[in-house]
């Protein structure tokens, strides 16, 4: 639901419609077809790599960034880290092959690469490389794990980011260090006492919580330098390394609000009962802080929302003064999402990203505040920005037929720096992407991207799918869809639209579907598929509709208001919303924008906006997916969903992945996912009779 589940799926006729010949190719003919561009098939989803993270060393030579893949033979993912020259050339690995690595991070001099990693089974841990080569060195040995860090402006300290460890796992540590054999103990029973007591991929929650720590890098002294019953995260370095920014929320029951605020401690701090001065003081979230060169600002995003209307507000992008006191608010006009502040090496200008109507762009504007200027806009998709010594600029930029690569982005144009998927990509035969927009039932201007079969032609009609996001706080943009062209490779029409509720429009486009989940954003999404047919690409009778998360939920809104479908396929979904409340991760959203169900309005809010209790009037075939651990979107509403449209009589498979949580992340699963599709939907649009195979 919350999260925007984008598995960018697959495709499989094409073996199909080569064994259909009755003449074996001769062998310089079969030569021929490997060489030309073929038709996406799901395996291709695991030839591609996955790039992020890219960081320019200090003296602007290299790029760092990280390669992620998975291995479908051994069932298991990896990710790998990667240098190339800023000024373009072959890349180098730096981290080793089957040992997944992350978050490089260059020391000040430039010397080493500290990363992530966890090595022969063990907690995740902060590891160094020396640029010119060697063996990598283990620097932290904690018992929990570190989930991130950052170095000292001097290079001679590390930042960690730490929850509180376990009685076991600090009993697992003391046996370690004793060249002991520690023997695990049976799991003792999960005491709950917080109003947050769950969360997707993590289980119940306890009252350990997350806190900032300083590793001398020489002496391996680990000195605790916030505490508390809160969760501290985004720490970021003063200039002069006698600081720490990070993200906190210190309300009176920080469970219950959205808040967060920016806080500066002391790096030296040994006192862990002083408070942390408090920066911002906005009730909404602020996050992501950055430092000014010369330390007295701090730079953000802000958030004025508060209550449930946070999940629909604007992240602004504002400045405070690093003493606290004062803020300013910079894009209160703009009305569009700030991602990743980051202040020039001047000073008087801030980078960041900006989302706007199915782009992400590379903004800044000044500090002062004033025009934003968008360096590089347009068909594609910007993010993961790093700053180099001279002003240039690392981002990864995706644009409609091309996943994410990193690219340089200096004296005002950018050059493209890694070539992880080409190979990849010259193989494959992809669809046309187009920007549609139409008005919606109310005359709603609304957005959306087509993508056509690589052979298409306007003589004829295409079944058509309507491929919904999650989210519902989020947006298709003109970065790289693989499931949609994997769909278009199998000869479908994919229409993609951004509903009311999306991001990038506005807060007012965002908060259209308050309170009324499928209402607005149904026909939204059904203005996208009378497009297609009135454009006389799709054909009326031969459609589907699919997405997961907040997508799936919008699927189960469509099938229960309309027949128009032949097939659905609804992921991580839910029905009868009521069934959520106490049980999933969303505790503080259900009641902010519902209320509490025993009072009878909004118990009556619930039934209203709930599909399941118009699941009498469903007669479209169809699939029901997701994970067995999932705690963002409960498998339960999926089973009970399943189990009406079985009494129902309405053709239908319950798929329930194990091990699994929100996404699906076990490579051989996430085929299953893809093949599922094709044949479901190739059933029902298009008659054919493959069955998958249980």
């Amino acid at each position: 639901m919350g999260i925007d589940y984008r598995l960018a799926f697959g495709f499989t006729l094409l073996s199909l419609l080569c064994a259909a010949s009755l003449l074996a190719p001769t062998d310089s003919a079969a030569a021929a077809k490997k060489d030309k561009p073929q038709l996406v098939t799901p395996d291709d989803y695991f030839r591609l790599g996955d790039v992020g993270e890219p960081r320019i060393s200090p003296d602007g030579r290299w790029i760092a960034y990280t390669v992620g893949n998975q291995d479908l033979e051994a069932d298991e993912s990896s990710s790998r880290i990667w240098m190339v020259p800023a000024a373009g050339g072959d890349p180098i690995p730096l981290s080793a092959e089957g040992e997944s690595s992350s978050s490089p991070r260059w020391s000040p001099d430039g010397k080493y690469l500290g990363f992530l990693s966890s090595r022969d089974e063990g907690k995740t841990q902060v590891w160094t490389l020396f640029r010119e080569g060697g063996e990598a060195v283990q620097q932290t040995d904690t018992a929990q794990g570190v989930n991130s860090f950052e170095w000292s402006p001097d290079g001679k300290k590390l930042l960690l980011v730490l929850r509180d460890p376990k009685p076991e796992e600090l009993e697992a540590k003391e046996a370690a260090d004793k060249g002991e054999t520690y023997k695990e103990k049976t799991p003792p029973p999960w005491v709950v006492t917080r109003r947050q007591f769950k969360l997707d991929y993590v289980g119940y929650l306890d009252n350990r919580r997350t806190h900032l720590y300083v590793f001398d890098l020489a002496s391996k002294e680990i000195v605790q330098i916030t505490s508390g019953d809160f969760d501290d995260s985004e720490p970021a370095w003063s200039p002069d390394g006698t600081r720490v920014a990070f993200v906190s929320n210190r309300t009176a029951i920080p469970d219950d609000n959205y808040n967060t605020d920016i806080w500066v401690v002391a790096a030296d701090n040994d006192d862990l009962d002083a408070k942390p001065l408090q920066i911002t003081t906005n009730p909404g979230p602020d996050g992501t802080p950055s430092w000014s060169a010369d330390g007295s600002l701090i730079s953000h995003t802000s958030n004025i929302e508060t209550g449930a209307e946070t999940l629909y507000g604007t992240n602004h992008l504002a400045i405070s003064s690093s003493a606290g006191g004062k803020s300013k608010l910079l894009t209160r006009q703009l009305d569009r999402m700030i991602f990743s502040p980051r202040f020039s090496k001047s000073g008087d200008s801030i980078y960041f990203l900006l989302e706007d109507s199915g782009e992400l762009n590379l903004a800044r504007m000044p500090a002062s505040g004033g025009a934003v200027e968008r360096l590089i806009s347009g068909p594609r998709a910007v993010s993961a920005l790093d700053q180099g010594p001279s002003g240039e600029i690392a981002v990864l930029i995706s644009e409609p037929h091309l996943p994410a690569e990193v690219f340089l982005y200096k004296n005002g144009s950018f050059e493209r720096r890694s070539h992880v998927n080409d190979a990849v990509l010259a193989s494959l035969r992809l669809g046309s992407v187009e920007e549609i927009r139409y008005a919606s039932a109310d005359g709603t201007e609304i957005e959306a991207f087509v993508v056509k079969p690589p052979n298409f032609s306007s003589r004829r009609r295409y079944p058509g799918i309507l491929r919904i996001h999650g989210g519902p706080q989020a947006q298709y943009d003109f970065s790289f869809h693989f499931e949609a062209q994997l769909y278009a490779s199998n000869g479908y029409v994919v229409v993609m639209p951004n509903p009311r509720g999306s991001t990038g429009y506005g807060r007012d486009f965002c908060m259209g579907i308050w309170q009324a989940w499928g209402e607005p954003d149904f026909d939204d999404v059904m203005g996208g598929v009378d497009y297609i047919v009135d454009q006389g690409w799709a054909h009326p009778d031969k459609l589907a509709v699919t997405g997961w998360s907040y997508g799936g939920m919008l699927t189960n809104h469509v099938i229960t208001k309309t027949d128009r479908f032949k097939a659905a396929a609804t992921g991580a979904s839910a029905t009868l919303y009521i069934v959520n409340f106490g049980h999933d991760q969303y505790q503080r959203w259900w009641r902010y924008e519902l209320g509490l169900p025993w009072n009878p309005e909004s118990r009556a809010l619930y039934d209203k906006i709930s599909p399941f209790n118009r699941v009498e009037n469903v007669t479209t075939p169809t699939l029901i997916l997701g994970g067995k651990e999932d705690w963002n979107v409960p498998i339960i509403n999926s089973e009970q969903l399943y189990f009406a449209l079985k009494l129902l009589g309405v053709p239908t498979e319950l798929v329930v992945y194990p091990d699994e949580f929100h996404g699906i992340d076990t490579p051989s699963h996430a085929k299953d996912l893809f093949e599922r599709y094709l044949v479901w939907f190739g059933r029902y649009l298009k008659g054919e009779k493959t069955a998958k195979a249980n």
